[in-house]
């Protein structure tokens, strides 16, 4: 079936393949699908990994409350010890530093 100029057929199914997961539609302007079809076939990847991929990364790039969250979490993971030379290092730096 094809439903777009630039369609192409289903695969078909496999386990272990890229194709599990939700199936979406979308609209988009022919100039993106045919750059994002270059790309694709340039890097050798299927082009719902290229739109999943670019997906995800605006999506990291756009949620900034999880960059946060993540780095309080590291932050506490590290805990809050003291370390003297670190201490001492800052103290001169900041005393050097004019205000």
């Amino acid at each position: 079936m094809w439903s777009h100029k630039y369609s192409q057929p289903l695969a078909p199914f496999s386990p272990l393949g890229y194709t599990n997961g939700m199936k979406t539609a979308v609209s988009i302007p022919d100039e993106v699908f045919e750059g994002a079809e270059r790309l694709a076939r340039r890097t050798k990847r299927s082009r719902s990994r290229l739109f999943s991929d670019a997906l995800k990364e605006y999506l990291a790039r756009h949620a900034p409350d999880e960059v946060t969250e993540a780095m309080n979490k590291a932050c506490a993971e590290i805990g809050d010890a003291e370390d003297a030379f670190v201490s001492s290092a800052a103290r001169r730096v900041l005393e050097q530093s004019e205000w």
